[in-house]
């Protein structure tokens, strides 16, 4: 086992641990604190694991959860389906498992969008609509690879705020939302060469994601 298998491990011990204390301490290191106890985790083991404290283990959950909605999709006939159909099936088994945690995305959000961690939030979106297009099986790597990352991160982020705040029976309206937002994409794909020529012109509009690979 490598170290950075080692502190996975770790995290993947305090995440559990931590989620029920964070809808009434938030992803603060109180709530952390906590879960080290709860999980048995040692203090030697938790600064190695999260030296950055809660937001490692908020970062490690958004890439568990990248891996799970990849593991799942996997199991999925998605050759039958149309591509608009395997975004919104992607979306949707990305989103369903967390229903049980919700207010503890949305403290995640809140925690994500301080000055702090300007830049690994963006970095984390993109991680995830980079690994939506991969499991669904896009292999495009000319311009639209960028493009098609970045109209799907607006997707996902204005889907995920919607589901937040969804009451209705298993989310249908979240993902009635989710169809509508895809559809309009799609209909501006339809104008895909006129964008490219429009972006052309631009100064790099898709900097930002390229940064965020790295």
């Amino acid at each position: 086992m490598t170290d950075m298998d080692d502190l996975d491990a770790i995290r993947a011990r305090l995440l559990p641990a931590v989620l029920p204390h964070v809808p009434f301490e938030g992803w603060t290191a109180r709530a952390v604190t906590h879960a080290a106890v709860d999980a048995g985790v040692s203090d030697d083991e938790l600064l190695r694991a999260c030296p950055n404290g809660a937001a490692d283990l908020v970062a490690f959950w958004v890439a568990q959860a990248d891996r799970d909605m990849i593991g799942t999709l996997a199991t999925r006939d998605l050759k039958k389906l149309k591509m608009r159909e395997r975004i919104a099936l992607a979306v949707r088994l990305r989103l369903e498992p967390l229903a049980a945690h919700r207010e503890a995305v949305r403290r995640a959000l809140a925690l994500q969008a301080l000055p702090a961690q300007a830049a690994r939030t963006p970095r984390q979106l993109y991680q995830t609509v980079d690994a939506i297009w991969h499991a669904v099986g896009d292999g495009s790597t000319d311009w639209s690879f960028y493009s098609k990352r970045l109209l799907l991160a607006g997707v996902y982020s204005s889907t995920l705020l919607y589901w937040l705040n969804d009451s209705s029976e298993g989310a249908a309206a979240t993902w009635a939302f989710l169809d509508r937002r895809i559809a309009d994409v799609m209909r501006l794909g339809k104008v895909g060469p006129g964008l490219k020529r429009l972006t052309d012109r631009l100064p790099d509009p898709f900097d930002l994601l390229r940064r965020a690979r790295r």
